[in-house]
C-alpha cells in the first residue's frame, strides 16, 4: 500500500471514529477500530493517528463551543475504552526493552495522553506500568522503589500544575530515576521541561517511544528544586499563591463596582465569574514561578478566544486585570506580566492559540 492510500485511510477511519463518538455510540467506534486494524493499519497509526487525531479534534471543537463540556467528557471516555480493545484484538510483542513508568502530573486529570504513550511503548517492546490521572509524588515515589523502572514518562497538559511537576521531577530523581516530560503544560519547545531539570522531552508519543529506545542520562545528585529557579527567591510566587483567595473577592468586587451589570448576577454567574478570576490568579502565580511571562499571556490570549466563542466580550478581562495589578503593586514581576498581558490583549492577533 502506497503512502498516499495510507494516508487516505488513516483520515477516513479518524473521520469515521470522529462521527461515531460525537454520536456516542461506543460500539461502533470500537468496530471502526478493529476495522482499521484488520484493514492493514498498522496499530501505532491507529492509535496515534486516528483515536489521538480524534481526540485533538474533540478538545479544538470544544474551545471553538462546539461541544458541550458532557459532550467532550462523552467522547474521551468512548476514545478511552476503544483503546482497552487493542489488548483483545493485538498480538503484543514480548516485553524486550526497558521498564517505564507513565504517570500524570498530581492534579493533571487529562490522561489520554499518558495512555496513547504508554500503548505506543507497549507496542514497541517496553514494560509499562500506566498509573493514569493525577498521580501524588510520594505513591510515585513508592512505585519506583518497589518496581525500579529504567524512567518515568511524566506528563501534564495543565500549565498550573508545573510547581507540582517540578517537585515530582526532583523526587523521582532523588529516587534514582531519570525523567522524560511530555504533555502541553512543558510548552510547545519543552522549555518547561528543560527549566525543571528533566532529563528529556519529547513532543509527542512517537518522539517519547524514540527518545527511550536508548537510556536516559542518570539524574543529578543533591539536586534542588532551587537550583533551577534562582528568580523564587523574591518570594513573590509563594505570596501570590497564599493570598489568591483574598485576590478572587477583592477583584470580584472591584468589578461589580465598575460593571454595573455585574450587580444583576445570578449565584452562579457570579461563581464563574470567580471561578475564570481564580485561573487567572493561578496561571500569574505559575508564569511567576517558571519566570516566564509568555506563558501568563498566552492564557489569557487563549482565554479570550475562549469568551468570544461564547459570546462573552473579551474586553472584560481588561478591568480584571487593571484591579489585579493594583492589588500587586508591590509586586514588580507580577505587575510587569499583568502590564505586558493587557497590551498583548489589545492586539488583534490575541486569543489564538491554546495556552501550553
Amino acid at each position: 500500500m502506497s503512502t498516499a492510500i495510507r494516508t487516505t485511510a488513516v483520515a477516513e477511519h479518524a473521520e469515521r471514529l470522529w462521527e461515531a463518538v460525537t454520536a456516542g455510540d461506543e460500539y461502533a467506534a470500537g468496530d471502526i477500530v478493529v476495522r482499521a486494524l484488520g484493514d492493514g493499519t498498522d496499530p501505532e497509526s491507529v492509535l496515534l493517528d486516528v483515536i489521538g487525531a480524534v481526540q485533538r479534534r474533540v478538545g479544538a471543537e470544544w474551545a471553538a463551543n462546539r461541544l458541550t463540556v458532557a459532550q467532550e467528557h462523552a467522547a474521551t471516555a468512548i476514545n478511552d475504552r476503544v483503546i482497552a480493545t487493542f489488548g483483545y484484538v493485538l498480538q503484543r510483542p514480548e516485553p524486550h526493552r526497558g521498564r517505564i513508568t507513565v504517570a500524570c502530573v498530581d492534579g493533571e486529570w487529562h490522561a489520554m495522553p499518558a495512555r496513547l504513550l504508554s500503548e505506543v511503548l507497549r507496542l514497541r517492546g517496553f514494560t509499562v506500568d500506566y498509573l493514569g490521572a493525577q498521580v501524588p509524588a510520594p505513591h510515585l515515589v513508592a512505585h519506583l522503589h518497589r518496581t525500579g523502572p529504567d524512567a518515568v514518562a511524566l506528563s501534564g497538559s495543565l500549565a498550573t500544575r508545573l510547581p507540582t511537576a517540578h517537585a515530582t521531577i526532583t523526587a523521582c530523581q532523588a529516587a534514582a530515576t531519570p525523567v522524560i516530560a511530555g504533555g502541553a503544560a512543558f510548552g510547545p519547545d519543552g522549555r518547561y521541561a528543560r527549566l525543571l531539570g528533566a532529563e528529556a522531552w519529547a513532543p509527542d508519543a512517537r518522539a517519547a517511544a524514540d527518545r527511550l529506545a536508548e537510556p536516559l542520562p542518570r539524574p543529578q545528585t543533591a539536586h534542588q528544586p532551587l537550583d533551577d529557579l534562582p528568580h523564587l527567591a523574591d518570594q513573590e510566587y509563594t505570596l501570590v499563591t497564599r493570598s489568591s483567595g483574598r485576590l478572587v473577592k477583592t477583584v470580584l468586587a472591584g468589578l461589580e463596582e465598575r460593571i454595573p451589570a455585574m450587580r444583576a448576577y445570578t449565584d452562579l454567574q457570579r461563581q464563574y465569574t470567580a471561578e475564570d478570576l481564580a485561573h487567572i490568579v493561578e496561571f500569574l502565580a505559575t508564569a511567576l514561578y517558571v519566570g516566564d511571562g509568555e506563558l501568563f499571556t498566552g492564557f489569557l490570549g487563549w482565554t479570550a478566544g475562549i469568551l468570544t466563542a461564547r459570546g462573552v466580550p473579551a474586553a472584560s478581562l481588561g478591568p480584571a486585570l487593571d484591579l489585579l495589578e493594583a492589588e500587586l503593586r508591590d509586586f514588580p514581576r507580577a505587575t510587569g506580566m499583568l502590564r505586558t498581558a493587557r497590551t498583548h490583549l489589545a492586539e488583534p492577533a490575541a486569543g489564538s492559540e491554546q495556552p501550553a
